[in-house]
This record gives structure tokens, C-alpha cells and sequence, in this order.
């Protein structure tokens, strides 16, 4: 007998019925092990999802590589950026195609590094430019670090041959793979724009402080951001379900969304572009390599132009360096200085195109040179100095020997002034090959039609005053530019006459000071040599607002120019003047006259008539006189000298403790004037116009405060009128504070003029007060600390706040209840 089915629980859910016997009414299942499941497999992508991304990541990734061309010295370096980007994209591809993970794409990004790195960034390095060698593989390894740094340290435009291509291609490459990779495998886009953004503020960063198509780098980033990320965010499958009828109209409405959120976005693009040309500000941008920290000062390197006299005297016959295809007419030059502290003529240190703005030396300088380019090689011999023979302009050096590297690392050169520095100092041994422009040579009736250079030169200090009325006469007759420096020229090599000052030579001292320059031209008779007639002739120079400089080096005598080896010594050290004229650049002037031309005799000091010495005849001897007996005196010389040695003594310790005691009452003067002095300077100096008048403001209230005025913390300018007018019974305070107002609070920023007036007016009331209170009370008012504690934990209370000790508080009778 079947037993019959339990009957339902009372108010159980229907709904738990029908569960029930849908559970029946399922078959069941054997158990099943449960297995952990496989690793999803990547989304599939469309042949357009494949387009979209590879494009739009190309597109993002060229804006900074392009961005890339100030900083070299031409499109070269687009060869390493965009096979950086080519090969980047090819393994994030190949990355998703065979679904590797980080350590695999990452290991195949640096085997490509190194495998096509020679080919794209040092093709130089290469066998037939593709296969890297050993030299190859150690500069990529050392440039994945120290090219960052080798980049910044150089001027820009840099050389790509230097090694510097492996900036953009090894950031093109990184970028590309990241960038790449993201975009083909997250499902959210915005994480590639990560990567192309680090890339392009790198780029930014490691260039010129001039941006390439300013604005448009930005502006096209954020375009083809937006597109992408909005046609993708579009083209996503959509889970909710269409109807048939209406396939053709949802994907119209998609591509019209499309059409019009670029339209959108084109247009605010335009916009931005053309109010950015307007809008831009003027001030440059900031990079990196303006805060990178100069490779060296330098000023810690004496002016060469102080040991002129040393090396004529003491290596006049050895070999101090022999050059080896100097053209004929040309010069060797050793520094160039344009600063003159009434010392010594130096180097200045004005920045980028001073004499002092050296740089490390690379493949692509001099790039602007005109002339006939020479192969110039130096082999140094004697000379020992961290000052570089060279000769025109430099366009590339080559070191040779033992020590070639570290000179390389160390070489240094100012295109600007043509001058070459080796910080790790030059010694015997050590040679260098220049490729070299040597300026063409101008004669006077090339420059008769040429005016001065318009250029910037440090000013000059210490010039004797007699130098200027000396030029303007020698210069008296001169009419056009090239004449005025002539005519110095010819006034000291004419009228001047030479000696180094050597033994069996005529008298003359070394050094090109103010007082040496002005014994020279104020003597009956000029005498000196290169250094002090170069120098002369400067000074002169500049008093008449001539562009010049002083320049200091070697060349040959006129017969043996260009017949072989040149040997540099102290023979044919010279100094010499440069000129700047609009055309021809800067022209040399030799003011020194010839060495035959000596003084007649020794008469080379200032003009002037010195009475003849008479000697004097001696005094007759004294004789001795008679003092007057005296009582011997037993105490002897020791206890005088311990006498004198204890009252000096007393003197000092009297004094000494006098001062200490003056400082010490002082001291509570000193600082608390100090620091209001210091408040006082900060008020007055606010950046903004109408903190100053705030500040002259509160420097009344303040010094009123200090001399008893009962003035409320946190009151308006009103209110302390007010409280001002009636504690000085000075009714100009409240007009003040109506000007203070309208100055704070008016549609305009307040003139420097307003500003001074109306500082000038609180001091007028600021001392009016202080006389109308006693000699202490000033003197409490300038010991006062009220004022500076306020604001702070030490804060004193206001004056206006009742006294408890001297104002008892009355007791109120206690109320009533009400009934």
C-alpha cells in the first residue's frame, strides 16, 4: 500500500512547490570531477579592430618622434625613431598573435635592441651597416643609460653620428611595444594613451627649450586620442538585443554618432590651435636641459693671457706643440677673452654666447662657419694646460694616444668664441686631428662699407679714466668703422716700441692691470709687448663702443706661413684684437709694434719731472746731557715692563666687558628691529599692487598697536579708524583707511606711484603718533612684541578685552521663579 504524499507545510511559498517538482522532473546526473578551467583565450579581434588600433598607436607615437627634429641636426635620426616604432609594433603583433606573456615579449624587446640597434642607431659601428659588432654591442649597452645623459649635456642640435640616435630609438621602441601591446589586449584603451603619454613627455623633456610646431603636438595627441577611444567605445558589441527591422537603422545612428563626435572634436582642435597662436605665453618652456648642472666652471681656470710673460721667458726656445696643416694666413688660438675687471682680462660667464659657454665637443659644430675647410692636426709637446690649441672654426676632434678617451670625455669648445678647453689637461704626448673652416681673410676695402656687430658684450670695470680721452684723439679723424680701429691700431704700433722686459732688454713690466695700462699710455716713451698693447687697444676699443676682445695664440712668421710643420713657443706667442664688424664676423688687429722697434734709452716711466737727489751732509753728534741726580731705582726693567703689560691689560678687559655689556643690553633692540625691519620689507615688497597697500595698512595698525593703541584682532579698517582717531586724535586715519579700501577693492591694480604715496602718508602718521607719546613709551613701543606674536601660541590678549584684576565683575541677583 502506497503510503500517501506528506501534505504541504501551512503558508509555505508556492513557489518553493514548483521548485520542488521541477527538481523531480530533471533527470539526475552523475557526479562530475570538477577540473579548474583553462586560461580564457583572448578576445578575437575584427580585421577593423586590427586597422583601428595599429593606426591610431602609429599615429599617437609619431607626434613625439617627430617632436625629436629641433634636438638633431637633421632628419637622420627619424631613421632610429621609426624603425623603433616599426619594430615595437611588430613584436607587440607578433606578442598577441602567439599570446605571449610579459617575460617572453619582454626578452624578445631587448634581443631586438641589440640586434637591430647597430643597424638603426649606430650604423657607423656596423659591418656594411646591418651586422653589430663587439664595439657595437658595448655602446648599446652603455648608451641605454649614459645616452640620456650625453643628449642633455650637449648643445642641440646634436650630431646623430655621436652616438645620440639611441635616445628616440630606444624610447620609440619601448613605447611601441607597451603602447602597442595594451591597446591590442586590454579591453579599455585609455591604458595605451599611458605609454605614448610617457613618450611624448619624455620627448619634451630631453629637447629644446623651442618646441617643434608649438601647441600643434598637444592638441593633435588629444585629437587622436579621443577618436580612437570614441570609434572604439562604438564599434564594442552592444548586449542588448535589437530588433531585425531595426539593424539598419541602430548602425546608421552609430555612424552618425560617429561623424559627429569628430566633427566635434575637429572643431575644438581648430579652435584650439588658433586661440593657442594668440594665447600662447611668452615665456619658453622648461626641459631638462636647462636645469642639467654645466660639466664644469670656467672660471676655475686662471686667464692664460696672466702667463704670457712666463711662457716668452721660460719656453722662448722649446717645442711647446707642432701643427701640422695650418693654412697659410691662419692662427692658432688658445683662449679669447672679453671681460676686463680692471685686474686681468678673462673669460666671461654670461651664458649661452658668452666666451664662457663651453660645451662637450661633438661631430656637428661650427655648422654656420664659412670659409675653406683644413684638416689641422696638433701633437703637443712642452705645453701643459687645459687650454686647447686650435685653429678657425672647429667642426670635429679627433684624439689620439693612450689618453684619448678621457681627453674626449673632458674636450670642451665655445663656437661662439672659437675656443677649445680639455679639463683633464693636455700633456706631451697627446694629439688631436681638427676638421677645421678657416675664415677668409677681409681687407680694409671689404670693410670700408661695414658697420660694428650688433653683439652683446659683459661690461667692463677698472678702466682707467684717461683711456677714453686717449682714443677719442687718436680717433679724432676717423670717419667710417674700419678707420676708428685703424687708427688705434696705427696710434699704439706706431708711436709705441716693444720689449718683453726680458734680460739685456729695455725696461718693461708684465701684467695688463689698470695701473700697467695706464703707466703705458700716460709714459713719455710706450713700451711693452702683445699683452699690454692687446689690452690696450680693447680698452680703447670698447670706451668708443667698439666691439672687441682680446685673443690670445700663436702664428708664424710671414715668410715661413704655409711652407710646413708649424713649432709654437714662446717666440711666436702673440696677443692680438679681435673686431666684430655686420658681414665679416670678427677680424684680427695686431697693435703690438714690431720687435726691432725699441726705445733710444731706459725713460719709460710716467711723464713727469723728478728733482735731482742731494745728499745731505750727516748731523753733528749731541752732546750728552746732564740729568739731575735721581734716586736709584731697585724695582728694575722687569717690574716696568709687568707694569705697562698689566695696565694694558686692564685697558682691554675694561673695554672688552664694556661691549659685552652694551651687546647684551642691545641685543633685545637688535633682534626685535630686525624682525620688524624684516616684516616692514615683506609688507612693502608683496608680490601683488594691492598686497602693499594692505601691508602699509597693517604696518599702521601695528606700530599703533605697539604704542598703546587698544586696536581688536580680526577688526575692518573702519573699525580700527576708528579706535586710531580717538587714541591719537588723529582724524587723517580714517581717510587712510577709505583710500586703502578703493586701492584693495577697486577695478584696478593700484600704480607704484599710489603705492609709494600711500606709504609715504603711514610714515608721516606712523611718526606723528610715536611724538605725541613719552620717551618710554617709544622706547616700550619698540620693545614691543604684540605685534610680531600675533598669530601664534604666544599670542598676548587684547588690549580691548577687559582686565579681571582690575575690573571686578558685578553679581547679578539671582532670579525669581515664576509661579
Amino acid at each position: 500500500m502506497t503510503a500517501p504524499a506528506p501534505a504541504p507545510e501551512t503558508g509555505a511559498p508556492q513557489r518553493r512547490t514548483r521548485a520542488a517538482r521541477a527538481a523531480q522532473a530533471r533527470p539526475l546526473r552523475e557526479p562530475v570531477a570538477r577540473v579548474r578551467p583553462a586560461a580564457p583565450a583572448p578576445e578575437p579581434l575584427s580585421r577593423r579592430r586590427w586597422i583601428l588600433d595599429l593606426v591610431a598607436v602609429a599615429a599617437l607615437l609619431l607626434i613625439p618622434i617627430v617632436g625629436f627634429w629641433p634636438t638633431f641636426d637633421g632628419p637622420r635620426y627619424l631613421v632610429a625613431g621609426l624603425g623603433g616604432l616599426a619594430l615595437g609594433m611588430g613584436l607587440a603583433v607578433l606578442g598577441r598573435v602567439y599570446r605571449w606573456g610579459v617575460l617572453p615579449l619582454a626578452g624578445a624587446t631587448v634581443v631586438a635592441y641589440f640586434l637591430f640597434g647597430g643597424a638603426l642607431a649606430l650604423p657607423a659601428t656596423t659591418v656594411a651597416g646591418v651586422v653589430p659588432t663587439v664595439r657595437t654591442l658595448g655602446l648599446l649597452a652603455l648608451g641605454a643609460v649614459m645616452s640620456f645623459k650625453q643628449l642633455l649635456t650637449t648643445v642641440a642640435p646634436v650630431a646623430a653620428d655621436d652616438g645620440h640616435m639611441i635616445v628616440p630609438f630606444l624610447l620609440a621602441l619601448v613605447a611601441a611595444v607597451l603602447t602597442t601591446s595594451f591597446a591590442l589586449r586590454l579591453r579599455n584603451a585609455g591604458w595605451a594613451l599611458l605609454p605614448a603619454g610617457a613618450f611624448l613627455v619624455a620627448e619634451i623633456a630631453l629637447g629644446t627649450s623651442q618646441p617643434f610646431v608649438p601647441v600643434v603636438q598637444g592638441v593633435v595627441f588629444g585629437l587622436v586620442s579621443v577618436v580612437w577611444i570614441a570609434v572604439r567605445q562604438a564599434w564594442r558589441p552592444q548586449a542588448a538585443a535589437v530588433a531585425v527591422g531595426e539593424g539598419a537603422a541602430s548602425r546608421s545612428a552609430t555612424t552618425r554618432r560617429i561623424m559627429m563626435g569628430a566633427g566635434v572634436v575637429a572643431l575644438a582642435g581648430v579652435v584650439g590651435v588658433t586661440t593657442s597662436a594668440f594665447a600662447a605665453p611668452s615665456s619658453p618652456r622648461y626641459v631638462l636641459r636647462d636645469v642639467v648642472i654645466p660639466p664644469f666652471d670656467i672660471h676655475e681656470f686662471a686667464s692664460p693671457l696672466q702667463s704670457f710673460r712666463a711662457y716668452v721667458r721660460d719656453h722662448s726656445d722649446d717645442t711647446l706643440f707642432t701643427v701640422t696643416g695650418l693654412p697659410k694666413d691662419a692662427r692658432v688660438r688658445l683662449a679669447t677673452m672679453d671681460e676686463y675687471n680692471g685686474m686681468v682680462y678673462n673669460v666671461s660667464d654670461q651664458g649661452l654666447g658668452s666666451s664662457g659657454a663651453f660645451s662637450q665637443v661633438r661631430t656637428n659644430m661650427s655648422a654656420d662657419a664659412k670659409g675653406d675647410e683644413a684638416t689641422v692636426r696638433f701633437e703637443i709637446g712642452a705645453l701643459e694646460s687645459v687650454w686647447m690649441p686650435d685653429a678657425g672654426a672647429v667642426r670635429s676632434i679627433e684624439f689620439d694616444g693612450d689618453d684619448a678617451d678621457e681627453l674626449r670625455r673632458s674636450a670642451h669648445y665655445n663656437e661662439y668664441t672659437q675656443t677649445g678647453v680639455v679639463t683633464a689637461g693636455l700633456g706631451a704626448g697627446d694629439a688631436y686631428t681638427l676638421e677645421s673652416v678657416i675664415p677668409e681673410t677681409w681687407s680694409d676695402e671689404q670693410l670700408a662699407k661695414q658697420k660694428f656687430a650688433p653683439v652683446t658684450l659683459p661690461k667692463q670695470d677698472g678702466v682707467p679714466n684717461s683711456l677714453a680721452d686717449v682714443a677719442s684723439t687718436a680717433t679724432a679723424e676717423a670717419s667710417t668703422p674700419i678707420e676708428q680701429v685703424r687708427a688705434l691700431q696705427q696710434f699704439l704700433s706706431e708711436e709705441g716700441f716693444f720689449s718683453h722686459g726680458l734680460k739685456n732688454q729695455p725696461l718693461s713690466r708684465a701684467g695688463h692691470g689698470a695701473e700697467r695700462i695706464s703707466t703705458l699710455l700716460g709714459s713719455k716713451q710706450m713700451v711693452g709687448d702683445d699683452e699690454q698693447y692687446a689690452v690696450a687697444m680693447a680698452l680703447m676699443a670698447r670706451e668708443l663702443g667698439i666691439p672687441a676682445r682680446v685673443v690670445m695664440g700663436f702664428y708664424p712668421e710671414e715668410d715661413e706661413a704655409g711652407t710646413g710643420p708649424f713649432a709654437a713657443n714662446g717666440d711666436n706667442l702673440h696677443a692680438w684684437v679681435e673686431v666684430a664688424f655686420d658681414k665679416a664676423g670678427w677680424v684680427p688687429f695686431d697693435p703690438t709694434p714690431p720687435e726691432d722697434q725699441v726705445p733710444s734709452d731706459q725713460t719709460t716711466k710716467p711723464k713727469a719731472d723728478p728733482k735731482p737727489q742731494v745728499l745731505q751732509p750727516p748731523p753733528p753728534p749731541q752732546e750728552p746731557v746732564d740729568l739731575p741726580p735721581t734716586v736709584a731705582d731697585d724695582r728694575g726693567s722687569d717690574d716696568e715692563d709687568g707694569f705697562d703689560a698689566g695696565l694694558l691689560w686692564l685697558i682691554v678687559s675694561i673695554g672688552t666687558g664694556a661691549l659685552t655689556v652694551l651687546a647684551v643690553l642691545l641685543a633685545p633692540f637688535i633682534v626685535i628691529g630686525v624682525l620688524k625691519a624684516a616684516r616692514r620689507r615683506r609688507r612693502r615688497q608683496a608680490e601683488r599692487a594691492a598686497d602693499r597697500i594692505s601691508g602699509g595698512w597693517d604696518e599702521l595698525v601695528d606700530r599703533a598697536s605697539d604704542l598703546g593703541a587698544p586696536v581688536r584682532p580680526g577688526a575692518t579698517r573702519q573699525e580700527d579708524a576708528g579706535v586710531l582717531t580717538t587714541a591719537f586724535a588723529e582724524p587723517r586715519v580714517a581717510t587712510l583707511a577709505h583710500r586703502a579700501d578703493s586701492e584693495v577693492f577697486g577695478p584696478a591694480e593700484p600704480t607704484p606711484a599710489d603705492i609709494d604715496a600711500f606709504w609715504a602718508e603711514v610714515d608721516e602718521l606712523v611718526g606723528g603718533m610715536a611724538r605725541k607719546r613719552s620717551v618710554w613709551r617709544r622706547l616700550r613701543a619698540r620693545l614691543s612684541l604684540r605685534t610680531l606674536l600675533e598669530g601664534t601660541p604666544f599670542a598676548l590678549s587684547s588690549r580691548s578685552e577687559p582686565d579681571a584684576r582690575r575690573a571686578p565683575v558685578r553679581a547679578e541677583p539671582p532670579a525669581q521663579e515664576n509661579e
